[in-house]
């Protein structure tokens, strides 16, 4: 979750190193993590050689054939909205929003063609937001607690609940939803919600939570600082204070409100979300939420028992069975409680916020109890913290990793026009024994859209990026919704920012409003390139969904060409995937202005692996069906002529000899 602030307060740039100075603060100066020290990842060389060791445990077998996770991200709210006002700060009234109904057969059709097999619905757990809904017993929330109008749907205040703007009924809203999970199901794709376990709304009380359950702070001891079963952080004799405005910012825009005073209500203050420990915090710390306390006092010390390094490769059932008798800090049992709340709703995974943020030995805990469940459960965590994926994986039991600071932020350079591709193979190098678990993304709604001028300015620079992205490992693959028809983000709407499309405004999203040409779902209102853009999309995905190549071996090409080959410079990229069924060679083009012709070589290590024999051998590309043609020498080394256009790839399988 990135924390955004008014675009009128910090450059764009800023805002972004500010989030790595804060979460670095948070992180390592409050000693807020639990964190355990990584193990260094083992040495691994380039030599294709070394490419033959066995797969690792958790991948699909060869005898089925089949690919990897698709993961589809909808902003809940914005999905379905046909409404193109798009007021600043306007009211649901002015500019629409999108309900769980809007999600019917036609749209779930278009999403399942798209190759994919889950579908995370953002912000969907009841989150603070500036509507009235007190004929149905909600709470009206506090303008000077809400970032937007529509609220931050990582400022959750009732985890039993959903939000009532999504449901035609809003007393019925949950039922809503739960018709929605069906509905998924029915369309053969599973469902995944947000937990946000570091924070949640100031304002937190559910009003829907089953009998017997007790909301977060409710039984806190509020005059000590720190008791390990608080559910928070207290600021012992302060009250607490709205932020001081920065850049003549007024909630709603400056629109009247009735709870509009510059004051909240909280007797003692609470410690802020983002780890604040001042009663009247920062404007640009996350003061529309609190501080969850997991019994890491303020010193940075521990109240739980903490897991043995030994369980570091254990089972997730070993995992269970080591927390059964041990006595766990209240919050803990409470987000299990409300995990397994919604598992029996039918929910198929979670997606974690801000991860690391929160002590390992609790994600073992969760996560754990989670598997005893439902083994097949999906669980994917938001970290930036390239020396914690190894603990997040193996000792907190985390299933998939966002793979943000080193894979993501350098394919950006290089669709930027400053990076190299070399970068790419080091990554997938460096994290050989753990890349499956970390899922690849070139737009999510914390991420600039593509096509906005200040991440590459065209949807088409994704082409390239989004192959290697897709193909290059056993990881799963997410799409953001609109990515995939080229959406730029570049509606001023209040609180968010342009070039990312807004999570705290009522709007509409113009690029997905015209493939939904209202609600027909077939692209009738996008553009031609815009169509192609989506084909584009639906051929890739469904490469990485079906073809058993995707769970099996990869070998880097990049290293052997780059010194062979002077045409084969620092923007072109080639890798090797393989199964027993399936052979894939995979080349693509950076170059944006530059066609890219070369003889690319394939090493006599990997064709004796495949057991070719010299001769030609026909090759067909799968995404548009081209062929070629790999010819395989007497001394084993292979090659294929390659002409590229400017920002095109191929993906060849390999076919019969000729």
């Amino acid at each position: 979750m990135r924390r955004y602030f008014p675009k009128f307060k910090l450059s764009k740039p800023t805002k972004l190193n500010n989030l790595k100075t804060i979460t670095c603060a948070v992180l390592l100066g409050s000693g807020l993590t639990g964190c355990i020290i990584a193990i260094k990842a083992p040495s691994i060389t380039s030599d294709v050689s070394h490419l033959t060791t066995a797969k690792t445990s958790g991948t699909v077998s060869d005898e089925k054939v089949m690919g990897k996770p698709v993961v589809y991200q909808v902003f809940t709210r914005l999905f379905g909205n046909q409404n193109t006002t798009n007021k600043p700060w306007g009211t649901i009234k002015d500019n629409g929003v999108g309900k769980f109904s809007d999600f019917n057969d036609t749209a779930l059709n278009s999403i399942k063609s798209l190759g994919v097999s889950h579908v995370w619905y953002t912000g969907v757990p009841h989150h603070a937001l500036i509507g009235d809904y007190t004929e149905f017993g909600i709470d009206n929330d506090d303008p000077d607690v809400v970032k937007g109008r529509a609220g931050s749907p990582y400022s959750v205040k009732d985890y039993y609940s959903v939000n009532p703007d999504l449901a035609d009924d809003p007393e019925n809203r949950v039922a809503e939803f739960e018709a929605l999970i069906k509905r998924t199901h029915d369309h053969n794709m599973k469902v995944i919600i947000d937990i946000v376990p570091n924070h949640v709304a100031r304002a937190y009380h559910s009003i829907d939570k089953p009998q017997g359950v007790r909301d977060f702070g409710a039984d806190d001891n509020k005059t000590v600082e720190f008791d390990r079963d608080n559910d928070f952080y207290y600021v012992v004799g302060q009250d607490f204070k709205v932020p001081k405005t920065m850049n003549n910012y007024a909630p709603l825009g400056g629109e009247s409100n009735a709870l509009t005073d510059a004051t909240f209500v909280e007797s003692p203050a609470k410690w802020t979300g983002n780890g604040s420990r001042a009663a009247q915090p920062h404007f640009n710390d996350w003061y529309e939420t609190v501080k969850v306390n997991y019994g890491v006092k303020p010193d940075g010390s521990y109240a739980f028992t903490r897991l043995p390094e030994s369980y570091r490769f254990k089972s997730y059932q070993a995992h269970a069975a080591f927390w059964a008798d041990k006595d766990v800090p209240s919050s803990w049992k409470k987000f299990r409680d409300i995990t397994q709340y919604w598992l029996a709703k039918g929910v198929d995974g979670f997606r974690y916020d801000m991860a690391e943020m929160v002590p390992v030995e609790f994600w073992s805990y969760l996560n754990s109890a989670i598997k005893m469940t439902n083994k097949d459960v999906f669980l994917l965590a938001e970290i930036y913290n390239p020396k914690q994926y190894r603990n997040y994986i193996q000792l907190g039991k985390m299933d998939y990793l966002y793979d943000k600071v080193d894979f993501y932020d350098r394919i950006k350079d290089i669709m930027q026009g400053h990076g190299n591709t070399g970068d790419l193979a080091n990554i997938q190098q460096r994290y050989s024994d753990i890349e499956q678990h970390l899922l690849h993304f070139l737009e999510n709604h914390d991420e600039q859209r593509i096509a906005s001028e200040d991440f590459a300015g065209s949807a088409e620079k994704a082409k390239p990026a989004m192959v290697v992205s897709t193909l290059i490992g056993r990881s799963p693959t997410m799409v953001y919704f609109g990515q995939e028809v080229g959406e730029d983000g570049s509606e001023e709407t209040g609180f968010g920012d342009p070039t990312r499309t807004t999570i705290f405004d009522y709007a509409g999203v113009p690029a997905h409003q015209r493939w939904m040409n209202g609600g027909k779902f077939d692209g009738g209102q996008l553009s031609a390139e815009e169509k192609s853009l989506r084909d584009f999309y639906q051929r890739l995905l469904n490469i990485s969904a079906e073809n058993s190549a995707m769970q099996g071996q990869y070998a880097s090409l990049h290293e052997v060409n780059r010194k062979a080959l002077t045409s084969y410079n620092h923007l072109q990229f080639a890798f090797t995937r393989w199964s027993a069924q399936e052979k894939l060679i995979v080349v693509s083009n950076f170059d944006s202005e530059n066609s890219a012709q070369y003889q690319l070589e394939v090493p006599a290590q990997l064709i004796n692996q495949w057991q070719l024999s010299a001769g030609q051998y026909q090759v067909e590309d799968l995404l548009y069906g081209a062929t070629n043609i790999l010819t395989v020498r007497d001394d084993k080394t292979a090659s294929i002529d390659v002409k590229l256009a400017p920002l095109a790839s191929f993906v060849f399988q390999l076919q019969a000899a000729k």
